[in-house]
């Protein structure tokens, strides 16, 4: 990832699209970053972050709303060019 992620305005994308508020958002994010950071393998399924971060003791969010944030932050980062799918 050669662009630089404005995280802020990433926070406030999400935010829009899910009326999440942003403390939430910031904390799935931080928990979906520990997660990639200590994952063994390159090919990391959705479904094991969505699970680490549900397991967190401090997110009071539901599956379905970790879900959503993580893919409107996909959605933010095929917008704006850093990231695409691989079929």
């Amino acid at each position: 990832m050669s662009e630089a992620i404005n995280e802020q305005e990433l926070i406030d994308f999400i935010a829009g699209k899910s009326k999440v508020d942003a403390e939430s958002i910031k904390l799935v994010l931080k928990h979906e970053q520990t997660f990639i950071n200590n994952a063994k393998e390159d090919d990391i399924d959705s479904d094991e972050i969505v699970d680490y971060v549900m397991s967190r003791k401090d997110v009071k969010l539901d599956e379905l709303t970790v879900e959503t944030i993580l893919e409107l932050e996909m959605d933010y980062l095929m917008e704006k060019g850093i990231v695409t799918y691989i079929d």
